[in-house]
């Protein structure tokens, strides 16, 4: 399990994020917290990151982290096709 925060980010990227994760194989679960009454007072989202015992957490946030770099890759480009 990991659990790290994400400085300087919003809903808008950490649902992406965490959408991407739970594609990743060997993620049994990942969200996010960024509400700073229940979290002593912290503004910027803290990830969390279950993941099967074989698997280290930081090699399934970095393949996430990938995953979203090639969906946006995907999006530029059909964008680009259909102008």
């Amino acid at each position: 399990m990991l659990s790290i925060e994400v400085a300087g980010e919003d809903h808008t990227f950490m649902n992406v994020l965490k959408g991407a994760l739970l594609e990743t194989d060997g993620v049994t679960a990942a969200t996010y917290d960024m509400n700073p009454e229940q979290s002593g007072g912290q503004t910027d989202p803290v990830l969390t990151i279950k993941t099967e015992v074989d698997v280290d957490a930081l090699d399934a946030l970095e393949a996430g982290a990938d995953r979203v770099i090639q969906k946006a890759d995907d999006f530029e480009a059909a964008f680009e096709s259909a102008a």
